[in-house]
């Protein structure tokens, strides 16, 4: 192969040129659509790994470890052989090229022109599911689902699941230690990663890392990373609360066995105590802890080398371990990644809250109108839609007429306390969601049951003084669920729990 490295050289160079001047043409033109837009990102990013490729190919030629490359230009100033004619030297090498083009016929040059048509023609295979809608909005339903069912998550809907997890640093910060939570978060930013690269070829995703990794370290070697403070010192004496294992929530020493040996080996070794023995051992001696001063406490407890510094008159700060601070990197990417994809949640928010607007129907008639119109039509919610009132959008993505939005008060805000000051807009949404899921969170919070009586009470002190008498006139001390928890069918028939039972056994439901 060695005598044609300068023709393999030449092409390499060639094809690096062509490929050049072929994304320059690319970028040069205007696509139509975001499919379009979508297509012609990934022939350019193919393009730009092309050259990545060839270029790597060409360096290690240029490094020349084997001398091949310095041989063959010796042979070709006709340092050859004693005895060898230059003339015959020369064609040897001629018919060694033109075999190595009779092998290879990819390398001939090729039209520039031609092939930039032939380019323009290809639809790169991209694949997404039918919920991202070719990279519209995003697809976190297997996710939500991992959520919901973990220790670290809790029961709540999908639109508020997509307020939530771009925010991992509000989770309490016990539950990050878990493996579970572990691999959500990493499921969660592989999840991220490879939408991205879908949607945005051209994005150099390896760069932003390494600055948020950068900014990352800083701020972890400062204590400044939310969510993650280290351990401080107030009034002289070292907390436990910052420690790898808050102690606030547990309260006695079975309760803090239920961590596991490993994690309370890790949060004695944080606190530079002994971390051998029984695991109710370790409980034991940790849970110390959290009463009593490090200082305080028996040298016996110390592991070596750890009882010097008090001496001094200083005591360690518990630092967090590298599993902590992977985690708390895994969770800066992700907000990193969900500030640049702010507007895809934005869209998938609104495309969810329209859906849950439509009937079965609806969605059925919307779904055989987009299999009819053609692809390049697709792309309609892109375009910016002149919406200066800010009207609501309707069941086709388009701003309901005004008229509507004065027929259904949709301009009249009407505020629950119970819900967290949350705001309703218009009569029918306020009416609606005493049955939905945030009024009831809100009342099973205040330990009251959301039945029919509270309809209309938004206030939490309202709510308290009518379920005290309510208690009083029943002259019960907790509410009677047969009676008072309501259930509904299908059709929208609301029954009580024994009326509901009842019919369910019957087989009438």
């Amino acid at each position: 192969m060695s005598s044609t490295l300068l023709e393999v050289t030449r092409a390499s160079h060639e094809e690096v040129e062509r490929l050049e001047r072929l994304i320059v043409k690319d970028l040069q033109s205007e696509p139509p659509t975001a499919r379009d837009r979508l297509y012609h990102n990934h022939r350019v990013r193919h393009m730009i790994d092309q050259i990545t490729e060839t270029t790597h190919k060409l360096i290690e030629i240029y490094e020349d470890k084997d001398s091949a490359r310095k041989d063959e230009i010796a042979a070709l100033g006709g340092q050859t052989a004693a005895g060898t004619n230059v003339f015959s030297a020369f064609y040897d090498r001629l018919k060694e090229i033109r075999e190595y083009h009779r092998r290879h016929p990819a390398a001939r040059v090729v039209d520039v022109n031609e092939e930039h048509e032939q380019l323009l023609k290809e639809e790169p295979q991209v694949e997404f599911s039918g919920e991202e809608a070719m990279g519209r909005y995003l697809d976190l339903h297997e996710l939500y689902n991992d959520y919901i069912n973990s220790k670290f998550g809790e029961p709540m809907e999908y639109i508020a699941y997509l307020d939530v997890f771009s925010k991992p640093h509000k989770i309490t910060r016990r539950l990050k230690f878990m493996r579970q939570y572990r691999e959500y978060l990493q499921k969660l930013l592989e999840y991220l990663v490879y939408f991205i690269e879908r949607t945005q070829p051209l994005k150099d995703i390896d760069r932003m890392f390494s600055k948020i990794t950068a900014e990352f370290e800083e701020e972890w070697a400062n204590g400044r990373v939310e969510g993650w403070v280290n351990g401080t010192q107030e009034n002289g004496h070292t907390t436990a609360e910052h420690t790898v294992i808050d102690l606030d929530y547990y309260s006695t020493v079975e309760e803090l066995m239920e961590v596991g040996p490993e994690k309370l080996k890790e949060g004695l070794a944080a606190l530079g105590l002994k971390t051998g023995g029984t695991v109710q051992q370790r409980a034991e001696r940790l849970f110390l802890t959290k009463h009593t001063p490090l200082e305080k406490l028996d040298k016996k407890h110390f592991a070596k080398g750890h009882r010097t510094s008090e001496q001094n008159g200083s005591v360690p700060a518990p630092q967090l371990g590298e599993d902590a601070k992977e985690v708390a990197l895994m969770e800066a990417k992700v907000e990193k990644l969900c500030d640049s994809l702010d507007d895809i949640i934005t869209r998938t928010k609104e495309n969810v809250e329209k859906k849950q607007a439509l009937t079965y129907e609806e969605i059925e008639a919307e779904r055989k109108e987009e299999d009819v119109q053609p692809e390049s039509e697709s792309d309609d919610e892109d375009q910016q839609i002149y919406n200066p009132l800010k009207l609501p959008m309707g069941w086709d993505g388009k701003p309901i007429p005004y008229w509507l939005y004065k027929l259904h008060g949709l301009g009249q805000e009407f505020k629950c306390e119970i819900c967290g000051n949350y705001s309703y807009w218009g009569r029918r949404a306020y009416e609606r969601h005493f049955k939905e899921w945030r009024h009831q969170h809100g009342m099973r919070c205040l330990g009251i049951p959301n039945t029919k009586n509270f309809n209309e009470i938004t206030s939490i002190e309202e709510a308290k003084q009518l379920w005290e008498r309510i208690q009083e006139r029943q002259g019960l001390n907790k509410w009677r669920p047969d009676l008072e928890e309501e259930y509904e069918d299908q059709e929208g028939n609301i029954y009580n729990k024994k009326t509901y039972t009842d019919l369910q056994r019957q087989g009438l439901i």
